[in-house]
């Protein structure tokens, strides 16, 4: 399984079209859709993002719940209609939708940041804030992190 790791700044041109990382798109080769799902974020100010295939399990984890339930409901309003398919151009950009831009506080510049499965793009300086506070907050909770070990057969 390939992951979306680090960090990476991209500029944004005129018409709102910025490069997704190459390492971040090399994860989403393989994938029947070319390009990233998109959506607000329910935690921050910042654009989630993944690939079809991820976006494919939220459904289905937003399928196995009570299908007349709230939570549903929410879940497949928030996440699925508030998802946008962005397709990658020739030169590996993407446009970003105004509505996100604006979510995000977009300007000049877009922080993409890799989240394993998923990554987040970023205003620069709300990312630098959030990021000294999430540092922080993961030394304090450092004990909390157990690896997961398997054991290899002989």
């Amino acid at each position: 399984m390939s992951l979306f790791l680090s960090t990476y700044t991209n500029k944004i041109d005129k018409k709102g079209r910025v490069s997704v990382p190459a390492p971040f798109r090399a994860v989403l080769s393989g994938q029947h859709f070319p390009g990233i799902v998109a959506y607000p974020s329910f935690v921050y100010d910042c654009i989630e993002a993944c690939g079809m295939s991820r976006m494919e399990r939220l459904s289905e984890s937003i399928d196995n719940l009570d299908p007349f339930s709230e939570e549903r409901d929410a879940f497949a309003a928030s996440i699925l209609g508030g998802s946008i398919q962005l397709s990658f151009d020739s030169e590996g950009r993407v446009g970003l939708p105004e509505q996100l831009i604006e979510f995000a506080h977009l300007k000049d510049f877009a922080v993409f940041v890799g989240k394993g499965q998923t990554f987040e793009i970023w205003e620069a300086e709300n990312f630098k804030e959030y990021s000294a506070k999430a540092r922080e907050l993961a030394k304090q909770h450092r004990a909390a992190l157990q690896l997961n070990i398997r054991k290899e057969r002989e």
